[in-house]
C-alpha cells in the first residue's frame, strides 16, 4: 500500500539499540530460538519504527484538524482509493498468479531487507539487507480501545482480531491468540486526542519505552493512518514486545485493512516491495486483505528450517526448498 515515508526520523540514543527501521503499513517483530533474559524494566530495543497505511494524493489538502475533520479526511481517502480500484478484497486474484519464483523473490525482499537504516540517532530511508526476525515467545494480542470508539465497533473489531489471531496461528504454526490482559503485542485504537495523550498508558503497557517512541506516537502525521512498532529486549533477532496504533477515525474497510497489515507485518515481515503483488506488503494500498502470497510469506517465515539471524546467502537455498514444497502441496 502507499505510505508516506518518514524521513529524518529520530531514534533513541540507547547503548543497546540494535535496529530502528520503519515497517510498511505495519511494523513487526520476530523471535529467536533462545530465551531473552534481561531485567524486567530494561528499556526495550526498538527493532522497527513505524509506518503506515496512507499516501496517494490526498483527496483534500487538509492539515491536522479536529477529530470530525480527520474522520472526513480518511473517509474521502478511502472513497478515492476504491474509485481507483484499490483496497481490493480478493484473496486469490485471477489477474495476479503466484509462482514459486515470485514467492521466493518477495520473501527475500520483504523478510530479509529493511527500508530504513539507523544513521547516528536518525532513521534514513535506504534499502538495506537485514537478517531474519520473528517471535519466539507466544504472541498475545491485546486490544485496547479509546473511549471514543463506540461499543458496536469495539465488538466487531474484537471479533475480527480474534479470528485473525487464529488465522495467523494456523498459517505460521506459532502460538498467536487474543488476550484480555497480559499481552505482549498491544493494539491500541485511539482517536487524535486519545493518541496524543497516550504516553502514560504506553509506558504502563511496555515499560522502558523511550521518549522518541512516545513522541513518534503522539506526533503521528495525518499521512499515517496506522503503524506497528516492534521491540527486542535482548538485542538479538527475537521480538519480545510490539505496539500497533490504529486511528479510530478510519472508516471500516481502511481500519480492517490496518488490522490485517499491521498484525501480519508485526509477525516479522518488515519491508515493502513493489514486487509484492498481490500483497499487503507494498506501497500501493492495492489490497485490503491478507492474500494468498502473504499467507505463503508467513508460512515460510516460521518454518523451523529457518532461524532468526539468518542472512540472504544462508537462507535463500532453504527458502527455495520450502517454496517448492509449498507449491507442490497445492498442485
Amino acid at each position: 500500500m502507499v505510505r508516506a515515508k518518514r524521513r529524518g526520523l529520530s531514534c533513541p540514543d540507547l547503548p543497546r539499540l540494535t535496529r530502528c527501521a520503519v515497517l510498511a503499513a505495519t511494523l513487526g517483530i520476530t523471535g529467536c530460538m533462545q530465551p531473552v533474559i534481561t531485567p524486567p524494566d530494561a528499556p526495550p530495543e526498538r527493532s522497527a519504527v513505524p509506518e503506515s497505511r496512507p499516501a496517494l494524493a490526498a483527496p483534500v489538502a487538509t492539515p491536522l484538524a479536529p477529530d470530525s475533520q480527520i474522520g472526513r479526511y480518511f473517509a474521502a481517502l478511502e472513497q478515492q482509493r476504491l474509485s481507483q480500484g484499490l483496497l481490493r478484497r480478493d484473496r486469490v486474484p485471477r489477474d495476479l498468479p503466484v509462482s514459486a519464483h515470485l514467492i521466493e523473490d518477495v520473501f527475500v525482499r520483504v523478510a530479509l531487507h529493511e527500508e530504513y537504516v539507523l544513521a547516528g540517532n536518525r532513521v534514513i530511508e535506504q534499502k538495506t539487507p537485514s537478517s531474519l526476525r520473528r517471535w519466539d515467545a507466544p504472541v498475545r494480542l491485546q486490544l485496547d480501545f479509546g473511549a471514543s470508539v463506540p461499543a458496536g465497533i469495539r465488538a466487531a473489531d474484537t471479533a475480527l482480531v480474534t479470528r485473525f489471531a487464529a488465522r495467523l496461528a494456523d498459517l505460521t504454526g506459532h502460538p498467536v491468540s487474543r488476550v484480555e490482559r497480559g499481552g505482549n503485542f498491544h493494539v491500541l485504537v485511539l482517536d487524535e486526542a486519545e493518541r496524543r495523550a497516550s504516553g502514560p498508558r504506553l509506558q504502563r503497557l511496555i515499560p522502558g519505552l523511550d521518549s522518541v517512541t512516545l513522541d513518534l506516537v503522539r506526533d503521528l502525521p495525518l499521512s499515517v493512518s496506522c503503524l506497528v512498532l516492534a521491540f527486542s529486549r535482548s538485542g538479538a533477532d527475537t521480538y519480545t514486545d510490539a505496539l500497533a496504533i490504529i486511528r479510530a477515525e478510519l472508516p471500516d474497510l481502511s481500519r480492517e485493512a490496518c488490522y490485517f497489515e499491521e498484525l501480519a507485518q508485526g509477525m516479522g515481515l518488515p519491508n515493502d516491495s513493489p514486487r509484492a503483488r498481490p500483497s499487503l506488503f507494498n506501497d500501493t494500498a492495492e489490497f485490503a486483505v491478507l492474500t494468498v502470497l502473504d499467507e505463503q510469506l508467513l508460512r515460510i517465515l516460521y518454518d523451523p528450517r529457518l532461524r532468526p539471524g539468518m542472512r540472504e546467502a544462508e537462507a535463500r537455498p532453504i527458502i527455495r526448498r520450502i517454496v517448492n514444497e509449498l507449491m507442490a502441496g497445492e498442485s
